[in-house]
């Protein structure tokens, strides 16, 4: 007899666009108790639960329903809303970045699939009892928290994270008091990553621009104000290493009504150096090379004549110390070690200070220099160098039945589609042990026994039919704007509209 396996909603709960499953019985609850039925004990059922839905976790847990027909996944998120980084990290001009959402919301939608937002594992519910009521736990929180800079100053106001700062133009409710103060004429941002150079063009991007996009009302309000003129992107390497990719160069170099400044004496020998690098490499440092040495044509020359606003790449410095005003309460400056590279090859190759320092006057500075996971629960390995759990290929070293994906896998690097074969991998690995039986045998209570706990402390998590809801109302709020939504910032409004 084949197993089937059903999350059970209220009538009056599930999404209209997707009817109850036909030959089912509607449960007594009005809420999604989120584990799975057995119809037969001849077969097991896997349950399995994924911690964080961002792109780590919906991939990891598409992949399991995928291959696995009996398997039932629960996301756990500690945010009320899913989608992590696509909905917080993205930045609000790249729709198309975001379409992934549909496909995640088409996982979340399965039958063998829940979510539970606001649940905080470490504190709400820990590891152990995870791993206690499933038969598998996949830690897929990423990287939360961002590189510090330590150097003098960096606590001065008018100093922010650009993880802080794009979660505040996106709308991340732990950040949208941050209220920056634009009112400088030239900023800094310290890294030449894809993050730098999203924060830079958000800075520097006509504000009618950004109207129609799912940027927050209240930042927009706070760009349309802006004085920022010119913003530095700063690297202690040279052009052969920024992270940036010429996609996202390209956009920069575009930009309406900003002009780029490169200093060519960066760029000499270079034309040399790029033959032997790959051709992703050799094409961004080509058209950096361009852009700083080639004499623009007519049109190009007369868009940048018109710039009111400029970006430049300062290579070959390394912060050392943010600058005080005179009356030491907001930032006015930032010195910089000059840099020479040491011998090495691509990103082996070392930046070391000459001795040299210069001062870069500015009003702002803001930090994109990395992120970094954190320890989720003291149960469980973290190498606080790394910034990640220490893991072969995806398992957890020394504790069974626990495994890991995405960034607190393997590091902030790499894309979307990086994090979707990093996921799938993690998934492979852990069907691979449960069909080896190196996960426990026996059926286990999955969301049934966590559902107990959470209602024992106090905890309410939010359904993914509680999502579509807040949704709803967040694409109900655009609509008045022309925006693809006005995204809600306070979770206690989110509850309120909840009913909770």
């Amino acid at each position: 007899m084949a197993l089937r396996c059903w999350r059970w909603w209220h009538w009056s709960a599930w999404p209209r666009s997707r009817p109850p499953p036909s030959g089912s019985t509607p449960s007594r609850s009005r809420t999604p108790l989120g584990f799975c039925q057995q119809f037969s004990t001849q077969e097991q059922t896997p349950q399995i639960c994924v911690v964080g839905s961002g792109p780590a976790g919906f991939y990891t847990a598409q992949h399991l329903l995928k291959h696995h027909p009996r398997a039932c996944v629960d996301i756990f998120e500690k945010q009320l809303v899913p989608f992590g980084l696509v909905r917080f990290g993205v930045a609000p001009d790249h729709p198309e970045v975001k379409n992934v959402i549909n496909t995640f919301t088409q996982t979340a939608r399965s039958d063998r699939c829940a979510f539970h937002g606001n649940v905080v594992v470490g504190r709400d519910v820990t590891v152990p009892e995870l791993r206690e009521a499933y038969h598998a736990v996949v830690l897929s929180y990423g990287a939360e928290d961002n590189q510090a800079l330590e150097i003098p100053g960096e606590e001065l106001p008018g100093v922010f994270s650009a993880r802080a700062f794009v979660g505040w133009y996106n709308g991340l409710p732990e950040n949208r008091e941050l209220a920056p103060d634009l009112s400088c004429d030239t900023a800094v941002i310290l890294g030449q990553g894809n993050v730098a150079l999203d924060v830079a063009r958000i800075l520097l991007t006509p504000p009618e621009h950004l109207e129609k996009t799912d940027i927050t009302e209240a930042a927009l309000g706070v760009l349309r104000q802006s004085q920022v003129k010119t913003v530095w992107i700063v690297g202690r390497r040279g052009p052969l290493q920024v992270a940036f990719t010429i996609k996202e160069l390209r956009e920069m170099i575009q930009l309406p009504g900003t002009r780029p400044i490169l200093d060519p004496a960066d760029f000499l020998g270079l034309q040399d150096r790029i033959k032997e690098v790959p051709r992703p490499r050799k094409r961004l440092t080509e058209l950096l090379l361009r852009t700083a040495t080639e004499k623009p044509g007519v049109e190009e020359a007369a868009r940048q004549a018109s710039a009111s606003r400029a970006w430049g790449l300062r290579f070959f410095r390394s912060p050392k110390q943010v600058l005080p005003s005179a009356d030491g309460r907001q930032v006015a400056g930032i010195r910089l070690a000059v840099t020479r590279l040491e011998q090495g090859v691509g990103e082996a190759t070392r930046a070391v200070p000459t001795g040299d320092v210069e001062d870069l006057p500015c009003g702002l500075v803001l930090s994109s220099i990395g992120y970094k996971s954190r320890p989720i629960d003291p149960s469980v390995p973290f190498d606080p160098k790394l910034g990640i759990i220490p893991n072969v290929d995806g398992r957890v070293m020394n504790v069974p039945g626990l495994y890991c994906s995405g960034w607190v896998k393997r590091g902030p690097t790499g894309v979307i589609t990086t994090t979707m074969t990093d996921s799938f991998l993690t998934s492979q690995i852990l069907l691979q042990d449960l069909k080896a039986g190196q996960l426990p045998s026996g059926p286990r209570p999955g969301y049934a026994a966590i559902k107990a706990l959470l209602s024992s402390r106090g905890v309410w998590p939010v359904s993914f039919s509680d999502w579509e809801k807040l949704d709803a109302e967040e694409v109900s709020r655009g609509q008045g704007t022309g925006k693809p939504r006005e995204k809600l910032l306070d979770p206690q409004e989110m509850l309120r509209l909840l009913g909770r």
